[in-house]
């Protein structure tokens, strides 16, 4: 399995743009198999997130540098959340434990966190509501890595009715946040080290 770190007045965002502003790719090509291979060869977050914030470049046309990433004892229904206006991105510890522990491969580990990356990913792009997030990360998903990859199958599902073992995660009330560092180094590199 990979080795992550340690488990232990608004200012209105621009709107997204339209559904069909990119229509979806012919069949995936060498940059899905670019993006399946990086997928599978992640060893940190930050590799999995160069992952999401290619297929989003790719697909949408859109970044965001400048993110970072925490980890905290969130509820077993809360997958992860980025606070409005916010350039934090926090996961739920306890799921990623729990998943670690029962993923049946690497790709399959870091698919689920690709995914709950790629949700917050977008959310902090200007995808502020749930619906529409969840529908632009499974087409993005879909469009990049194509649509027999475990990645789009997982995106366009349901976590918690495909791993029912989440459910019964260990959590807690968010109460504790332990800082991921070296995340988005693709934006951050040159002046953070």
């Amino acid at each position: 399995m990979p080795t992550y770190p340690s488990l232990a007045g608004m200012t209105r965002l621009p709107r997204p743009p339209p559904a069909n502003r990119t229509s979806p790719k012919s069949p995936p090509g060498a940059g899905a198999r670019a993006l399946n291979e990086g997928l599978v060869s992640a060893k940190t977050f930050d590799e999995v997130f160069h992952v999401v914030r290619q297929a989003v470049r790719e697909v949408l046309g859109r970044e965001r540098p400048g993110l970072g990433l925490a980890l905290s004892d969130l509820p077993p229904g809360v997958g992860a959340y980025w606070p409005v206006t916010g350039n934090l991105i926090v996961l739920n510890e306890g799921l990623l434990k729990v998943m670690r522990r029962m993923a049946t491969s690497p790709l399959e580990f870091n698919a689920f966190i690709y995914v709950l990356l790629a949700h917050e990913y977008l959310h902090a792009l200007g995808y502020l509501d749930e619906t529409a997030v969840r529908e632009v990360t499974a087409r993005v998903t879909r469009v990049a890595f194509g649509k027999d990859h475990l990645a789009t199958t997982l995106a366009e599902g349901d976590l918690w009715q495909r791993y029912p073992f989440l459910r019964f995660a260990p959590g807690g009330r968010g109460e504790r946040l332990i800082l991921v560092r070296g995340f988005d180094r693709d934006t951050t590199s040159s002046y953070i080290r």
